[in-house]
This record gives structure tokens, sequence and C-alpha cells, in this order.
């Protein structure tokens, strides 16, 4: 299949293309040409005004729930869900059923997303079983295809167990994953702990079991002197630990997520079970220190923490309600929608460049020569999700018939086009 993308903008620090309008021709999943015109015939032709292209985006935290709970994802719905946010590539978690915590599991998912429209790269668990208690096979998993390792929803509590891992990785140059949540404390926490919690007579999630944990991440890694990123922060002072962690030359990278940006826990008085994630919205200082902290660089990614529930784990009482959004199809949209003034170029830093550079992945660039992994998308057009728009399975996210600016067009990648 032949692609023209005609007048595009080009937004990609690392192409010498930048910054300009240009038509783009792929042949057999190959940019060959970059020109201010081209008249060559293909199979498809995209010309439409005010369209950008970047290098493909990545996502480093998405659920796709295959094997064991296919009733909420399966890796093509999953697929089909990130393509239609803007990715081509997604990093899967292993808590799935059985856990991804050995090469079998972790070939099943590239086996089974061979024809899919995205690479998918699956998370290897640190531990057996993601239970926390003996290391899982990590370099086995390595050499299969494991992108990273991180127990995902459930996060290594034992320090000693995590300095092990990350001296493990060190070997290899590999990336440990954690979501920093100490679960011994506030253990049966809802929402955040705070005002709002006490108001509305709910058990909260105190800010100190992800700062306290934080920080000891941090030593550990300082200790091995190894990798580690933190995904889903979600608190001023968090920040503040990874600031100064960054400034001592340690190797800590870290990502927020869209709905930490967006919401607050005042947006919780209604008691919408679809604001209910872990870790929770924070305070409205917190949210706009998220907000700040991708301005002035200290955010190195978005991580979407595309986490599909079905009806019943969310449509109940709130005590019982399930934990988590989906994200991958409105993640683009909402950091767009609140950050305007970010440039093209940090922009497709955050969706792109910082992800393949952390975690080792294929480099990629807009020239003549390069692989064709694009991503299509718009920053002035208005994008407004309806339950029957999303292409996950499930559709528990709470910016279903928000107005939000910025849309994504579609993604060529494979050496095919898919839009939306």
């Amino acid at each position: 299949m032949n692609i023209l993308l005609k007048q595009v903008l080009i937004t990609d620090p690392n192409s010498p293309f930048n910054g300009k309008l240009f038509d783009i021709l792929i042949e057999e999943n190959k940019i060959s040409k970059i020109a201010a015109q081209l008249n060559d015939k293909a199979t498809v032709v995209v010309d439409e005004p005010g369209l950008s292209v970047s290098p493909g985006w990545v996502d480093i935290f998405s659920h796709f729930c295959d094997p064991g709970y296919e009733f909420k994802e399966t890796l093509q719905t999953g697929a089909d869900a990130a393509a239609a946010g803007g990715y081509t590539r997604v990093f899967t978690l292993p808590n799935t059923k059985p856990v991804t915590d050995n090469k079998s599991l972790v070939e099943y998912a590239a086996r089974q997303s061979a024809d899919f429209p995205v690479y998918i790269h699956p998370i290897g668990a640190i531990t057996r079983n993601a239970e926390g208690k003996d290391l899982a096979e990590m370099y086995d998993m390595l050499h299969s295809g494991a992108v990273a390792f991180s127990d995902g929803l459930h996060p290594v509590q034992s320090p000693g167990l995590f300095l092990k891992a990350l001296q493990y990785v060190k070997a290899f140059n590999g990336v440990l994953i954690q979501v920093p949540v100490d679960k011994s404390i506030g253990a049966s926490g809802l929402i955040n702990e705070g005002i709002i919690s006490t108001r509305l007579g709910l058990p909260g999630m105190p800010s100190i079991a992800e700062e306290s944990i934080l920080k000891r991440d941090i030593d550990l890694a300082r200790y091995a002197g190894s990798k580690i990123h933190f995904t889903g922060v979600s608190t001023l002072q968090s920040l503040n630990l990874i600031r100064e962690a960054k400034k001592e030359g340690l190797d800590v990278t870290c990502s927020v997520t869209p709905y930490h940006l967006f919401f607050c826990d005042e947006d919780l008085q209604s008691y919408d079970t679809y604001l209910k994630v872990n870790p929770p919205v924070r305070t409205k200082a917190d949210m706009l220190a998220l907000r700040d902290a991708i301005i002035d660089g200290t955010v190195d990614c978005i991580a979407s923490h595309h986490l599909p529930q079905d009806w019943d784990h969310k449509i109940c009482e709130f005590e019982y309600a399930s934990f988590g959004m989906t994200g991958l199809e409105t993640a683009f949209a909402v950091v767009n929608h609140l950050l305007e003034q970010l440039s093209n170029d940090r922009m497709v830093e955050l969706f792109s460049l910082n992800a393949r550079n952390i975690f080792n992945l294929p480099a990629t660039n807009i020239s003549e020569g390069a692989a064709a992994e694009l991503t299509l998308y718009r920053r002035n057009e208005q994008t407004i999700m309806q339950k029957t728009d999303f292409r996950s399975k499930s559709a528990n996210s709470a910016f279903t018939d928000r107005e939000l600016k910025g849309k994504v067009k579609g993604i060529v990648n494979k050496g095919k086009i898919y839009t939306n």
C-alpha cells in the first residue's frame, strides 16, 4: 500500500523538516519521499487542512486483560483503542490470569498481536504471580520480548526484594516501573484523604502512602545505581522528590495520567465511580502542580493507565466499584485541552520520544528512508467521545460527553493507515 500525506505539519524535533508543511509519500512501510509538492500516485491520499504528523506515540501502562479477563478487554480491542487514540506502541500490564511472569506469556502477547495495528510490548512481572515474594524470571522474559518489568497494579512492597530487582535488571540495562503506593498506609482508602473524603464519609488514601514509598524507591535506586520509572505520580511532594533525584543525576523518570491532570477530589462529590482510580485524584493544588510539572519538564511522559472495567464493576455503590478508567482514546485530547501552551515539540516528547529513549525502543524520525510509524492529529479540532464511539470493549471513562480540544485522525503503522 502506498500512502500520500498532503501538506502535513511535521512535528519531530529529530527531523530536518520539523515545523514545516510538506507532502510525505510512504511506500512499503518506508518514508520514500518528503517534498513541498508530490504528485505520485498512491492507494490512499490524505489531504486535510491543519493535519499534523509526528513519530508514533507510545503508551507505557495499559491493561489489555488478556488472558483471563477478556470480558473487560482483549488484545484485539485494546489494540483498536490504542490505534484510535494515536498510539503505535503500547506496554501491557502483567496483571493477567495467569500473570505474565514467564517467557511463554510474553511470547503469547507477541504472537497474538502480530497482525494488530499497533505493536504490543508486554511488561514482565517483577515477582512470581505479582505476589511480591520471589523474583520472576526477568532475564528470560527480556529475551522473549518484555520491554520493562513491573508488578503493575500490585506494586512491590518489600524494600529488600525491590532492591534485588533493581540490582538484577542493572546487568542488562533494564527498567523497573513502579506505581508508588504503600498498601499498608490507608489500605482501605477509596479516595484522597482530606476535607472531601471526610465530608463524603469515605475512607481516605493519604498522600504519604505515595510519597513514602517513592522516597524509599529513590533511595534504593541510588544504592543500586539502577533505572526506575514512577508512573501515576499524583502529589506535589512526589514531584519535588523526583526533581531532587534528577538534579542529583539519578536515573529516575516519571509519568502522569491525563485524569490526574484534569480532575481533583472536589470532582468526586457526586460519588462518580468512574473517578474511582488508584492512585486517587488528589487536591486541586496537587492537580495544578502536575500541570506545572508537565510544562517545566519534570514529567517525562504521559501514561494513559488504561484500565477497562465492565459495567458490573463500575455501576454500583462507590464502596464496591473497582478502581480504574479507560484512557487510550482520550489521552491526547485531555492533555492538549488543558495545556494548549505546550509547544508541538514538547507534546511529541511527552507522547513519543521520551518513552522511546527511556525504554530503549527502536528510534524513529520523519525523514526519507525511515520506517513509517506515524501519528496523525489536529490540535485545534474538537473531540466529544460518546459511549458508542469507544473502540475499547469497556467505556468506563469520566471524559464521556465532554468537549475537549484536540483530535486524533489516526496512525500509519506496519505499512497501513488506520483512521478514525
